[in-house]
């Protein structure tokens, strides 16, 4: 069994300015790299893990997702970062696109994204780390950890202030 560390996009790899769906709107947040880099070198593997509403909204679709997905997997691997999956989760109960109106179970704070993740890599859950800025990235799984990064969204409600603060929570458990 492999373990892994989850990566909210918006917040955490990316710096959220809202509904991002084109490469040229994506300025990547300080640090993600280094991050990224240290976790790839203790053998975790890297697993994105984004709810996208702007698809259930309209504002994008979801080939743009899966665009902006690749586009980002290749400035990884430029950096000698390898991700090893993307999963996101288009729907939403106040959907405008009627076909993404649904209380999914793949959207955060449910498990079913990183589940899926988990089957597909053979993925040590109970040796995984979700990585997200606000409470909806707190995974309902009882074996998965989840550290929130201070944001504007975790307000008094988060594990560590920086990645090196995430860092040190991980290699220490």
């Amino acid at each position: 069994m492999k373990k892994a560390v989850f990566l909210d996009r918006d917040g955490v790899i990316i710096v959220d300015k809202g509904y991002i769906y084109k490469k040229e709107d994506v300025e990547f947040v300080d640090g993600i790299f280094d991050f990224c880099k240290n976790i790839q070198d203790k053998e975790y593997l890297i697993i994105v893990i984004t709810n996208q509403s702007g698809v259930a909204r309209g504002y994008y679709t979801e080939q743009n997702v899966q665009e902006l997905h690749e586009w980002m997997s290749d400035i990884f691997l430029e950096k000698g970062i390898a991700i090893a999956g993307f999963y996101y989760c288009p729907f939403h109960t106040e959907a405008t696109v009627e076909k993404y109106k649904e209380d999914s179970e793949m959207r955060k704070p449910n498990p079913g994204m990183i589940l899926k993740a988990a089957d597909d890599f053979n993925i040590a859950i109970e040796q995984s780390f979700m990585i997200g800025d606000q409470p909806s990235d707190r995974i309902k799984l009882d074996d998965l950890k989840s550290i929130i990064l201070k944001s504007k969204y975790s307000k008094e409600s988060f594990d560590a202030n920086d990645f090196n603060e995430a860092l040190s929570l991980i290699f220490t458990c």
